[in-house]
């Protein structure tokens, strides 16, 4: 824990954004850096197709995305997994789905994807520790994984586990958490069209530091909820634990939505740094629901979110 609390900057920051390169140069620059360690299934094509959901915000480099990032499965620090991911092997991959679904089983990964229509959609993200980026995630919704395992009447939650493998994931040597790294969404907030599974990024293969192969995407939520290179999936009855909600309930509840007004108990998140964005520059306020209110805002009336925060 003690890592929040070191200064987040890097010189990257201080330099003005890729943006303003061609957008080409960056997406080959993408490529190479996901394509060369891929073979086999773990390459699913990732032609897509722009998304009507996508902000119209520029992205964020290549660099800020792969570089800065929280999965401690490979250590605490942000360039922990761009410095110990190398290792992870994603092919084969396989994800059992299980629970209350009416086809059951363990599915590679070039089956899963298999007939999923591909988007690109650039979403906002944000960190519940006051940093956000813009990532153009290519990936399926997740509502048509669901459809296509049959979804049975008494299900209402959606759980998910990461990969555990603590010879090629470091940090899981730590007792820090409990293992595997465990989310979850209401069965609503899962069906909802913007929620998604990404493969891609910027138009590649997802690398393995962003959480390859395959990762959960819920754009109005804080970062934590989008679990990494996820092996299990499966539809329950009853609220499932969660990583954070399990290691400090009081601070990390299990919904997680953005929300400016109900501040984290060691700090306020009225406002953001965008990474990339320069040392003096940058912080904005936070946007309830991320900036999705207008999509999500209907799945939680009647709910008060200073109590399922």
């Amino acid at each position: 824990m003690s890592n929040r609390w070191k200064p987040d900057l890097k010189w990257s920051d201080v330099t003005p954004k890729p943006l303003w390169l061609n957008r080409r140069q960056i997406m080959t620059g993408a490529a190479a850096l996901a394509a060369a360690p891929l073979a086999g299934p773990a390459r699913a094509q990732l032609a897509a197709a722009p998304s009507q959901y996508s902000t119209d915000e520029a992205p964020n480099s290549l660099e800020d995305i792969t570089a800065y990032n929280n999965f401690y499965e490979f250590g605490t620090g942000k360039e922990d997994p761009s410095r110990y991911a190398d290792g992870l092997t994603i092919d084969p991959w396989s994800v059992v789905i299980d629970g209350l679904v009416d086809k059951p089983g363990t599915y590679d990964f070039a089956d899963l994807v298999k007939d999923q229509p591909l988007e690109e959609r650039i979403y906002r993200f944000r960190c519940v520790e006051a940093w956000s980026m813009i990532v153009p995630w290519v990936g399926f919704e997740l509502a048509g994984l669901l459809n296509r395992v049959g979804v049975q009447p008494g299900a209402k939650f959606v759980a998910f586990e990461t990969l555990v493998r603590p010879d090629e994931m470091p940090g899981q040597k730590s007792p820090f958490i409990e293992w595997p790294y465990r989310e979850g969404l209401r069965l609503d907030e899962a069906m909802h069209p913007l929620t998604i599974m990404a493969t891609g990024l910027y138009d590649a293969p997802i690398p393995r530091q962003n959480g390859a192969p395959i990762r959960l995407i819920v754009p109005w939520k804080y970062g934590f909820k989008s679990i990494k290179s996820i092996v299990r999936i499966s539809l329950v009855d009853t609220m499932p634990p969660t990583t954070w909600n399990m290691l400090q309930p009081s601070e990390y509840g299990f919904y997680a939505n953005v929300n400016p007004t109900v501040d984290h108990p060691r700090w306020s998140q009225a406002s953001e740094r965008r990474v990339g964005s320069g040392l003096f520059g940058g912080r904005q306020d936070t946007l309830m629901f991320n900036g999705y209110e207008a999509e999500v805002a209907s799945l939680y009336a009647g709910q008060d979110l200073s109590v399922d925060y």
